[in-house]
């Protein structure tokens, strides 16, 4: 069934309109043996707070943006390969419930969907793709040799360094996470950089306690620094995905996914 779908005229027009969703800021998601398994829109839980975010589940990539124009209109297009992704459950949260955390080398989060059903739906469909990926195809994990990158604490969580657990933040005293353990935590605890590969191009943020056990592991990381320089920095680095992007909708979530035949 699956491989009667990948080179059906429906996959391939369904596909295509993706594309044109996200416009010319987006990937070429049109390639042989790809086929669109399901969509909707999905709460995440970005740093501030949560917001939806459309959701797009093929065999063998998952990819996510800001909602600009519901159905007609994405951006900040985010792409994971599935081969690298795993899920935890979440347990339920007072007004936050049916989530999940999606754990990968480049980038974890977690999400909620708007009912029980399509949370396991959702859960069943990506696991089955990332199986399919690993058992039919040969595709190998990276998790079993990489650490994850950690789903980071949201902002409303620490009023004080999660680190040092003195320096209370303020509009002067901002927020900082760690690249390592997901943690908030004071610009002084925050001093410190450290090269994941996985994550950027540039060393990143750690705290001072993950920065002293990386630098006792003995991992040989020339990209390190001692401290950050005297320059204006981001204050934990956040894509732009995350923040109030403009024009994006921060409503709630509405609608069902649509899983295809597969």
């Amino acid at each position: 069934m699956a491989d009667r779908l990948v080179n059906s005229e429906a996959n391939a027009r369904r596909i295509a309109f993706v594309e044109s969703c996200f416009g010319s800021s987006g990937q070429v998601l049109a390639i042989p043996n790809r086929l669109l398994v399901g969509e909707g829109v999905l709460t995440k839980m970005c740093r501030k707070k949560p917001k939806p975010r459309q959701f797009f589940l093929f065999n063998d990539i998952l990819v996510y943006g800001n909602i600009v124009l519901s159905k007609r209109k994405y951006n900040k297009q985010h792409i994971l390969q599935l081969e690298n992704v795993k899920l935890l459950s979440v347990p339920d949260d007072g007004v936050l419930c049916n989530g999940w955390q999606i754990i990968s080398p480049g980038k974890s989060f977690t999400v909620y969907a708007a009912t029980a059903t399509e949370k396991s739906e959702w859960m069943a469909h990506i696991n089955k793709c990332v199986q399919d990926l690993i058992a039919k195809y040969g595709r190998k994990s990276v998790l079993a040799t990489m650490d994850p990158s950690p789903v980071w604490v949201p902002d409303s969580d620490a009023s004080t360094c999660m680190c040092c657990r003195k320096s209370e933040f303020s509009l002067v005293n901002r927020r900082h996470h760690c690249r390592k353990c997901g943690i908030v935590c004071c610009g002084a605890c925050a001093s410190r950089r450290w090269m994941f590969p996985h994550q950027s191009a540039k060393p990143l943020r750690v705290c001072s306690t993950c920065y002293n056990k990386l630098s006792l592991s003995g991992d040989a990381n020339p990209g390190r620094s001692s401290a950050l320089n005297n320059k204006p920095t981001e204050s934990s680095g956040e894509d732009s995905s995350d923040s109030e992007a403009e024009n994006a909708s921060n409503g709630p979530t509405n609608g069902q996914p649509t899983f295809y035949e597969r």
